[in-house]
């Protein structure tokens, strides 16, 4: 029973750190910068694939991947931001109509990412085996690759926390989220600050893709929406916007997700969509949210 116990809370904290770091930059994107991207999974989905192609052709090491993988879609995430999302904010007659047609255009981001990713790696799951020795703990068995992932995705999410909450980037990205106009007045130029948010995002989905890419056996085009949708619970649960609610959201989901499937696997995602719509009913502002 112990060992059961432990097997479910461990395999659940091994999730739960995925969850958290996607999730932290879903929370960059919808909680700062105001755009809805239902496209966050495709930049997990590209990091996924890079470093697939990294590991598999060029030998590089999946752990080096998350420095090269990274920059590159915090690259694509803020140019995207600095042309696309900022035209349709600046052209928006109000917020709220710059909401809608934000999310319509992640949508169409959405098929175009996924459908270029189809033309350069196919439609076939890939994968690749890396890490594949076991340790015990305690009686129960784990991937030494998922321990490993775990440990990265608390180092950056420790680092990513501290950068928010130490530096001056940092906080004239705090600064744009409670109140973009006075901040403006301020002197931070929200244009850039919401482009670095964006691109902050997509850097944090890069990694979470690298992540990923170890711990299970395919990969595949269409695998970015799920995770989408497990990021905008996480920042439900977390509290919109909150950078700490967001790890403790990514945490508590992993754990849920790890107990229901211990005794039916197929019903995980099922029991993610039913905590979703029972939060939106009894405390739509989350753990941390206000």
């Amino acid at each position: 029973m112990i060992v059961t116990i432990l097997n479910i809370v461990i395999a659940g904290l091994l999730m739960g750190g995925i969850y958290a770091l996607i999730a932290v930059g879903f929370s960059l994107q919808y909680g700062v910068a105001r755009v809805l991207n239902v496209s966050h999974g495709e930049f997990i989905m590209l990091g996924a694939f890079i470093t697939w192609t990294l590991y598999t052709v060029l030998g590089v090491n999946p752990l080096v991947c998350l420095i090269i993988c990274g920059p590159i879609t915090l690259i694509i995430g803020f140019l995207l931001h600095r042309t696309l999302f900022t035209h349709l904010r600046t052209s928006s007659v109000s917020f709220a109509a710059f909401e809608g047609k934000s999310m319509l255009a992640s949508f169409g981001l959405l098929f175009i990412i996924q459908n270029t990713a189809i033309l350069i790696w196919g439609n076939p799951a890939r994968g690749y085996t890396y890490l594949d020795s076991s340790v015990n703990i305690g009686g129960a068995i784990f991937g030494a690759n998922r321990l490993v992932t775990l440990g990265f995705a608390l180092v950056i999410g420790l680092v990513f926390y501290l950068f928010l909450a130490r530096t001056r980037l940092g906080k004239a990205i705090r600064a744009a989220a409670q109140d973009p106009g006075t901040a403006g007045l301020m002197g931070v130029n929200i244009n850039q600050v919401l482009a670095i948010c964006f691109g902050l995002g997509a850097l944090m989905a890069g990694f979470g893709g690298v992540l990923i890419s170890m711990c299970f056996s395919t990969i595949q085009p269409a695998m970015g929406f799920q995770y989408t949708i497990i990021a905008l619970i996480v920042i439900v649960l977390g509290g919109l916007g909150s950078i700490p609610g967001s790890f403790i959201g990514g945490f508590v989901l992993g754990l849920i997700g790890s107990i229901v499937s211990y005794w039916q696997p197929a019903l995980s995602l099922a029991a993610y969509y039913l905590l979703f719509v029972l939060l939106l009913l009894a405390k739509p502002t989350g753990i941390l949210g206000k």
